[in-house]
């Protein structure tokens, strides 16, 4: 089903490449704008409305990942990085500077699409006003720390607020309202991006990494996050309902 009144911004300077991905998102009903350098992408930011960035990381001069972490600075505008075949150190390093999902070079096409709809999806959701269940909803304690759903905030012992990326913070929720029970990545994957993935799609391991190392324990204790060879993923601490409005 199309998304006729999402503008995607297209960033990559091979002309082919924004030609393709015009054609492709077009003919899905959205509308699109490129941009083949920095200046061009900042330009179309200040004049358009766009629901959704796909930028290169490789552009010819200048570093794609550094013009995420420009973007993130004013906006919250989704993401989706698109990377060289094999470039797993760009791809988890793009999405640690706040790039919500990341596409490979060369792409399928069905792929692109299924990704910019999910991502998409996850986005409008955060931004709907909260309903009357979000706003009874709780505040969970875990070891040394505290998740409050209505904020949708991190403190740690001292009470600061530990910045949590969207899907970081989805994934962590998902993982406190689950109890001590073994999350498969096919369940987690579900649960977070409904039925857009593929069997290769890496983001939810990228993101339990990520949270782990957020998640700092103190030397010597578990991990938080357990993976369990063969099944997934076990949340370890006992979790308390401390408070609810």
């Amino acid at each position: 089903m199309a998304l006729p009144k999402h503008n995607i911004l297209v960033v990559d300077d091979e002309p082919l490449v924004r030609k393709l991905l015009r054609r492709c998102f077009e003919k899905e009903g959205f509308g699109v704008y490129e941009a083949a350098n920095g200046a061009e992408m900042f330009e179309a930011l200040d004049s358009h409305q766009i629901q959704l960035i796909t930028l290169d990381i490789s552009l010819e001069i200048e570093d794609g990942l550094d013009l995420a972490r420009e973007v993130r600075k004013n906006s919250t505008v989704p993401i989706i990085m698109v990377t060289g075949k094999g470039e797993l150190i760009d791809t988890v390093v793009g999405l640690e500077v706040g790039a919500d999902d990341y596409i490979s070079k060369p792409f399928e096409l069905r792929e692109v699409i299924a990704r910019v709809r999910a991502v998409l999806r996850r986005y409008q959701a955060n931004q709907q006003p909260a309903t009357p269940l979000q706003k009874s909803a709780d505040v969970y304690a875990f070891a040394q720390w505290t998740l409050n759903t209505t904020t949708r905030e991190l403190h740690d012992t001292d009470q600061a607020v530990v910045p949590l990326t969207t899907g970081e913070y989805e994934l962590l929720r998902l993982f406190v309202e689950s109890g001590r029970r073994v999350l498969t990545r096919d369940q987690i994957m579900n649960r977070l991006k409904g039925n857009d993935w593929l069997p290769n799609d890496r983001t939810i391991d990228n993101q339990v990494a990520r949270l782990r190392r957020k998640l700092t324990q103190p030397p010597g204790e578990t991990t938080l996050i357990k993976t369990i060879r063969g099944s997934g993923y076990l949340f370890t601490p006992e979790v308390a309902v401390v408070a609810s409005d």
